[in-house]
């Protein structure tokens, strides 16, 4: 029976729209006083924010980097770098009994109506008594008190008026303190496994993995480099690792090389970082900056990781160890450092200011394959692959036809040649090769696009030739 009129329908692109993979988003794990924050975040689990006041709301706030490291991490990224999205994983729980102090009675004092109890008390189980023998009594949050917490104070108890105990001059305070010492490098590995989860908890994809304060344990910085050569199984990144720059780790230049070989840092998925930073008053572990300067750089690039943070200027005033000694190396060792052995460091040389240095994965020099060696030309081949990844995923599982294969081709090498028109890639193309794709796999429904790219390398040394030429002396004093 014919279908009489005029009829129209619609034929699905031949090509696909890239879905671009994220560049300079860092996964931060560590330790937040969350118990002071407004909305606190689940702990062990993945918390994207988009700006300062939204991680303090989520987090809460302190300049106790030590104690709260992520703290260091929302201050260098938000406030010295401006860069956002930041994804942070906290592994200190305030409801855990194993990571606070038990509660104990104590008396404080009040002033202007105010008693100031310790930072780390938490206020769930917290109880206040007012008064003396029968007349002792139990006060009410928010009808005879209200509780906030000031950074530099404390946890500060205010009276109301009206309430049970307005002029009161002590009160008994029974309250659990949180004691971030109880975090263990196995609580941090716990959280580094959460990077799996920020798909599905923050829609996000983070490319550098970072834990300040702890990623100088070997085995947490074994954890970092897993993770980040497969997060899902399927997404590359970079593991961002502070040597040890305390009392027994390295003190000097010179002990870098050693330091590696012992605890095995020679991965191309690690990015090194020696000694600590410093700005003002503040200390920072290097890779906290490093993480804020390649979002940076990378932001400028439209998103994309092709140029190298070396040579680019960091927010700080100076190199220290983690006790305040100052570093300050000369270029013959900086160069032997960031050159010869593999580690991004910090260097204030030419009337630059101080600027990050290194071009080297961690891999470097016992791998001298470009694509491992160099920090922009790896992530360049992350993030090619992973665009990749979420670009054809909504291919699979659709019949295997030519017209599949040349969707994929086609939409890849269109997005190719974007890259090399804007010269983030030299040259580059994607190919269905005959001898990558044997009939077996092809019955099986797999699928073998073979990727040819090529980023630049970092021009890392540039020579010139000085020579005397006497023909411009005859030029210039000819008759």
């Amino acid at each position: 029976m014919p279908n009489l009129g005029v009829h129209v329908k619609e034929q699905a692109t031949a090509v696909s729209i890239p879905v671009v993979a994220d560049s300079g988003i860092p996964f931060v794990v560590g330790t937040a006083p969350v118990h002071t924050a407004e909305k606190p975040a689940k702990a062990n689990t993945p918390v994207l924010c988009a700006s300062w006041d939204e991680a303090v709301e989520k987090l809460g706030f302190s300049y106790d980097w030590k104690k709260y490291t992520l703290c260091e991490a929302m201050y260098s990224h938000f406030k010295l770098y401006g860069c956002q999205p930041v994804i942070f994983c906290n592994v200190l729980d305030p409801a855990d009994p194993d990571m606070k102090k038990a509660a104990v009675s104590e008396s404080f004092s009040i002033t202007d109506h105010r008693a100031v109890l310790p930072f780390e008390a938490v206020r769930e189980g917290l109880k206040v008594t007012g008064g003396e023998g029968e007349s002792t009594a139990v006060l009410k949050e928010d009808e005879d008190y209200t509780l906030f917490y000031e950074e530099g104070k404390g946890c500060v108890l205010e009276l109301l008026e009206g309430g049970a105990a307005y002029s009161a001059a002590s009160l008994t305070v029974e309250a659990a303190q949180l004691d971030p010492a109880a975090v263990t490098s196995t609580d941090i590995i716990m959280g580094i496994d959460q990077v799996d989860a920020c798909m599905t908890a923050a829609g996000k994809i983070s490319d550098l993995l970072l834990a300040p304060g702890f990623s100088h344990d070997p085995v947490v910085a074994a954890v970092l480099t897993t993770k980040a050569a497969a997060i899902n199984g399927l997404f590359g990144a970079k593991a961002l690792i502070d040597v040890d720059c305390s009392a027994g780790g390295v003190a000097e230049y010179s002990q870098l090389t050693d330091y590696k070989a012992k605890n095995n840092l020679v991965d191309v998925n690690q990015i090194l970082c020696w000694p600590m930073v410093k700005l003002g008053g503040y200390r920072f572990h290097l890779s906290t900056q490093l993480a804020g300067l390649m979002a940076q750089v990378d932001t400028e690039n439209g998103g994309c990781p092709y140029e190298s943070p070396s040579n680019k200027s960091l927010k700080i005033d100076g190199c220290c160890l983690e006790d305040g000694t100052e570093v300050n190396l000369t270029w013959e060792q900086a160069n032997l450092v960031a050159g010869s052995w593999g580690v991004v460091t910090a260097l204030n040389f030419i009337g630059m200011g101080w600027t990050a240095k290194g071009n080297y994965t961690a891999c470097y020099p016992s791998n001298t394959d470009v694509k491992d060696q160099f920090i922009p030309v790896s992530r360049m081949f992350d993030w090619v692959g992973n665009t990749f990844v979420r670009t054809f995923w909504a291919r699979l599982d659709r019949p295997m036809t030519r017209r599949l294969v040349d969707n994929i081709l086609d939409s890849g090498n269109i997005w190719l040649n974007g890259q090399v028109a804007a010269e983030h890639l030299l040259g580059a193309r994607a190919v269905m090769l005959e001898s990558e794709n044997n009939l077996l796999d092809l019955m099986a429904g797999i699928i073998r696009i073979h990727v040819y790219i090529t980023p630049p390398s970092p021009a890392q040394e540039i020579d010139f030739t000085l020579e005397y030429d006497i023909s411009y002396v005859q030029a210039a004093l000819a008759g």
